[in-house]
């Protein structure tokens, strides 16, 4: 079984972002993203109410991240200090040397590849540091971008549960895709 310690917190960088822990300052943008129906269409969670709901989110996921129960990074762009976005591990199986990633972009910075390169480097501290075997993505069959940014990422799909979920009275559709460790593969 797979240990982990993420204190102190892992920074990620790439060519055009920086990945950090997000702080309680981060809890405006962090609700531009959470209560924006664009963001959150494909995501079977209620639309944040208010900053102070995002603030204790933030709160939450970094006492999760205290406790190696989570990693989530808040996305930036260098030159500003506010989010664009999330992605992180959310669902960590350390028994399975597996987890499961997930993501958010805001709009006006989607369809710029930066998706794609914050998932590449995540992919990569996961596989070289956590030494995870596997990683899972879940998306909605209709979210074709993610399915797109998984598939690029060199994920497969291995199985569609019809009407698996269900989601303000009506059942949902969910896709999965899997990636291995590239030097298990």
């Amino acid at each position: 079984m797979l240990t982990f310690n993420f204190t102190p917190f892992p920074a990620l960088s790439t060519e055009r972002l920086t990945l950090r822990q997000l702080a309680s300052t981060d809890a405006p943008a962090l609700f531009s993203l959470r209560s924006n129906p664009q963001v959150m269409q494909y995501i079977p969670r209620p639309l944040a109410a208010s900053v102070a709901e995002c603030a204790a989110f933030i709160e939450a996921g970094n006492d999760a991240i205290s406790r190696n129960e989570l990693l989530q990074w808040g996305m930036a762009l260098p030159a500003s200090a506010e989010i664009i976005g999330t992605i992180g591990y959310y669902r960590l199986q350390p028994e399975h040397h597996r987890a499961e990633i997930g993501y958010m972009l805001h709009p006006t910075n989607q369809g710029q590849g930066l998706m794609q390169e914050a998932l590449a480097a995540v992919l990569h501290f996961g596989f070289e540091t956590l030494h995870l075997h596997s990683v899972e993505g879940i998306t909605d069959p209709q979210n074709v971008a993610s399915a797109r940014t998984l598939t690029r990422a060199g994920f497969v799909q291995e199985g569609l549960f019809r009407q698996n979920e269900m989601w303000e009275g009506n059942f949902l559709d969910t896709a999965y895709y899997s990636l291995l460790c590239p030097t298990s593969r």
